[in-house]
């Protein structure tokens, strides 16, 4: 697959990250209706089209219950106009989910493969993300549709959507496991999926589960200076999702999934760098 045949559309944090490691073509046309999404590809002509649009509320996920359209739009209505333009143009669509769309025990769950079914209405976030996901991975019947679900983004550089960041900043932190994708092992885990021609479901996360005090302990080898509190998750009252997911249809594939917590010194130093 040749770089100039992968159009991202979406100028966001993961689309940018992926058109630059991937050497792509990125729109950032508005996308209001299947004409406009048909003027985008009949532009560039991509064989692959990765979709980055979405919207997770403007500070956090419990603003998209004050902006219900858009929410809406971005997350349920564009990724059908997209899949129905890449059906009928045979392009190979691929469209970035999230994994927070289930309910999870921590005593009774294991790692939650792929079959599992979303279960998780609590938010309106986590219900556009389900309405997308199921008409998409019931159209990858018959169209190629390849359908991501990451989590928690981790990434080794400075930017406000990293977990890194938003933790250093918020300096009260919950400690319970959480699946995290770090972006740069994302990245490869695409280019993987992508030349072996992948489709359907994939959780594409690192294995185990992410202790947010564990990643900020590395980070104080490096600042010493930096402090932080361990809060109780039960007292915040928040409306989330805390939850693992499996990586072994990922690692069927051939791909090497590595563990969450061998990425930390690289992240962190990385991060301190950039």
């Amino acid at each position: 697959m040749k770089n100039k045949d992968i159009l991202i559309v979406g100028k966001g944090f993961i689309g940018e990250r992926l058109q630059e490691a991937l050497g792509c073509s990125l729109s950032d046309t508005m996308i209001h209706s299947f004409e406009d999404v048909l003027k985008v590809v009949e532009a560039f002509k991509p064989k692959v089209l990765i979709n980055c649009i979405g919207f997770t509320g403007k500070k956090n996920v419990d603003g998209c219950e004050d902006a219900i359209d858009e929410t809406l739009s971005a997350n349920v209505f564009v990724p059908l106009m997209l899949a129905e333009v890449a059906y009928r143009k045979k392009i190979k669509l691929i469209h970035i989910s999230s994994g927070c769309i289930f309910h999870f025990d921590y005593k009774k769950d294991a790692p939650l493969a792929e079959g599992r079914e979303p279960d998780f209405f609590d938010l309106f976030y986590s219900r556009t993300k389900i309405y997308s996901e199921r008409a998409l991975e019931t159209l990858s019947k018959q169209a190629n549709i390849l359908i991501l679900r990451i989590r928690i983004p981790l990434d080794d550089r400075n930017h406000p959507r990293s977990i890194l960041n938003k933790i250093i900043s918020f300096k009260k932190v919950i400690d319970l496991p959480n699946s995290v994708t770090y972006i740069p092992d994302f990245i490869k885990a695409l280019k993987h999926l992508i030349k072996i021609d992948a489709r359907g479901v994939y959780n594409v996360v690192n294995k185990g589960g992410l202790r947010y005090p564990e990643l900020l302990e590395v980070y104080r080898q490096y600042v010493p200076d930096f402090t932080y509190e361990v809060i109780d998750y039960k007292k915040l009252k928040l409306t989330r999702t805390n939850i693992l997911l499996s990586t072994k249809k990922l690692e069927k594939t051939g791909f090497k999934v590595r563990p969450i917590k061998e990425v930390f010194q690289e992240c962190v130093k990385n991060y301190l760098k950039s």
